[in-house]
């Protein structure tokens, strides 16, 4: 019954947000936003307007309501690509069990690279649920297997706990390669948000095992702690993620200030990035992490790393699982074979 409502609410969202731009223009009854000589899409700004509108915003102060209201707009959020078998599965973490949930495409190769996946959502929301949707669409499109990670979260357990868990997790489907159909040593990490910012400790952390991540793909990644560049100001509000929900998320799992200068929290502060895994790297242009995603990947290329960036200039925080917007299936998409050229080729 959940699962058909969203199904419905999903269709209905993507009629409106797929409305002629003279009838856009009339929901929206404001001009473009321009920032920083970028121009934010008029079906972003449509779902913007219809949040304001309708006093319904993802947050507050509780922890089970953001995760409640995240799994809701998720839901509705991302389509479910089919053709994609699916299965939940126990494996030993550094705190005890943790469930991963395993995806390949049907009729895909018999042994392909895996991708290891760690959802967003500031390490205090989120989980395989809210990003189901992107991770059958991630393993449809790149052709890899996917192992999506439900890692340990905050406050309940704060930093390091879910570092601990990506490594943990990470080394797992390395060393399982068989029974997972996976091809030996073609593991790569990737992840969304506060994902990304695991998937790239991963990769700094794990460079000198014996089998090191083939490839990092992060979306939008939270990558320092400190929120020091100019886009956390450029967008603290009004664009979904605000400064105000980061500092939010901080507090739950960086409660300790000294943690913000670890790499293994803000990975930017790493000292040497020499030799990690090639790269690719994606933000939005009305996004508070933008800049410092943007930093990531221009200090990997200082290092020698390949590394791939693009900047979706006119979306915010989150477009990976907004597949409602009209663009929103074609960029995600467009991430998810980025992704699978860079295993394929690594």
């Amino acid at each position: 019954m959940a699962r058909e409502r969203s199904r419905i609410l999903t269709r209905l969202a993507r009629r409106v947000l797929g409305l002629p731009p003279v009838l856009l223009d009339r929901l929206i009854g404001a001009p473009p936003i321009t920032v920083d000589g970028r121009v934010l899409s008029r079906p972003v700004q449509a779902l913007i307007t219809l949040g304001e509108r309708s006093g319904v915003r993802v947050g507050g102060q509780d922890v089970a309501t953001r995760r409640r209201d995240m799994r809701r707009a998720s839901a509705v959020g991302m389509p479910l690509r089919q053709g994609v078998h699916v299965s939940d599965r126990r494996i030993p973490g550094p705190g005890g069990d943790l469930t991963v949930r395993v995806y390949r495409r049907l009729g895909g190769l018999q042994q392909a690279p895996a991708i290891v996946f760690y959802h967003g959502g500031g390490w205090v929301v989120g989980d395989l649920d809210t990003h189901d949707g992107s991770c059958r669409l991630l393993a449809d499109v790149s052709g890899c297997v996917v192992v999506s990670v439900d890692y340990r979260l905050a406050p309940e357990h704060p930093f390091p706990a879910a570092v601990d868990d990506a490594i943990a997790s990470y080394r797992w489907v390395q060393e399982h390669h068989r029974e997972l159909a996976v091809l030996p040593g073609r593991v790569g990490v990737m992840g969304d948000s506060a994902g990304g910012n695991l998937a790239a400790v991963v990769a700094q952390r794990c460079r000198d095992d014996e089998h090191p991540p083939v490839a990092q793909v992060l979306v939008y990644p939270a990558t320092d702690a400190h929120f020091r560049s100019e886009s956390h100001d450029l967008f603290a509000d009004g664009f979904f993620l605000t400064r105000s929900d980061m500092e939010w998320f901080r507090g739950h799992y960086l409660p300790e200030i000294a943690t913000w200068d670890s790499p293994a929290a803000s990975p930017l502060l790493a000292g040497d990035l020499s030799g990690l895994a090639p790269a690719v790297i994606v933000t939005a242009g009305f996004d508070p992490l933008r800049d410092e995603g943007a930093a990531y990947a221009s200090r990997l290329e200082d290092a020698g790393v390949p590394c791939e960036y693009r900047c979706y200039d006119d979306l915010v925080h989150g477009f990976f699982g907004m597949g409602v917007l009209p663009e929103g299936m074609a960029v995600a998409s467009e991430v998810c074979a980025a992704a699978g050229r860079l295993m394929f080729r690594a």
